[in-house]
């Protein structure tokens, strides 16, 4: 999954993509860098972000959404947790709603159903705004598990086809860096019976453990690409489409996967 962000303030690459023509443009390049699906976002999720309105998200995301549907056959998620935006941008081409509030709206839940689309219910203590002021958990690993089950299983009894789940632990919402590392060591007994979605890529907690601003944070994304792979994680949320495929392959390739 290409990360393609429509917004203004987006921790790695905010401001870089707002123009529908340039935001089309990367999009494509996502594509032919080998991402299987371009996750396009209105609204910034990175700590302390603001909220917007529904009528901004809808502005940025949706003429995008329209023009890459029109593209090859793109498979497209919109990464928002607003009602009124998933339903728009699944009637716009989108093929899946990527909601880091964990589908816990029923409103968000019944249009999915409705449009038989794919969901990625995500983990993420608090909101944006709030998720990294001293996160705490009882045990970080079953926590985050039990909420993504009870969350599956509501979308499942909202009528969700159970195929069209996937879940992921939100590394970095709402986590310290030692949070995120025994989520990493422990992907696949979090996830359970669903498969896995893991974004990793350029965050935080990689600066933190190797020193390093964001526009270098390249080698510690890949490594834990890499090791998610390994570890089994079943699509890798990313920022660097064609570095990160290649590392993967070479790693598969060399484990005979």
């Amino acid at each position: 999954m290409g990360v393609l962000n429509v917004t203004e303030d987006s921790f790695s690459d905010g401001g870089k993509f707002l123009d529908l023509k340039s935001a089309v443009k990367r999009g494509l390049q996502i594509a032919s860098e080998g991402a299987d699906i371009i996750d396009v976002g209105g609204e910034s999720t990175r700590p302390g972000a603001p909220e917007i309105d529904s009528s901004m998200e809808l502005k940025r995301v949706i003429p995008v959404i329209e023009e890459l549907a029109l593209k090859n056959k793109l498979k497209i998620s919109c990464d928002t947790s607003k009602p009124e935006v998933a339903e728009a941008a699944l009637k716009s081409g989108a093929v899946m709603i990527n909601d880091v509030s964990g589908m816990s709206c029923p409103r968000m839940r019944q249009i999915a159903a409705e449009n038989d689309a794919a969901v990625c219910i995500m983990h993420m203590k608090g909101s944006p705004r709030t998720m990294q002021k001293n996160p705490h958990y009882d045990n970080v690993v079953e926590d985050i598990k039990d909420f993504l089950h009870r969350q599956a299983y509501a979308c499942i009894k909202s009528g969700i086809n159970r195929e069209n789940i996937i879940v992921d632990p939100g590394i970095g919402f709402g986590k310290t860096v030692e949070h995120n590392l025994e989520i990493i060591r422990n992907i696949k007994k979090i996830a359970g019976e669903f498969p896995v979605l893991a974004g990793v890529s350029r965050k935080s907690f990689i600066g933190a453990v190797l020193n390093r601003s964001v526009d270098k944070r390249l080698a510690g994304s890949i490594a834990c690409a890499c090791f998610l792979a390994l570890r089994g994680t079943d699509m890798l949320r990313v920022h660097d489409v064609r570095e990160t495929a290649d590392a993967v392959e070479m790693i598969r390739k060399i484990n005979n996967d």
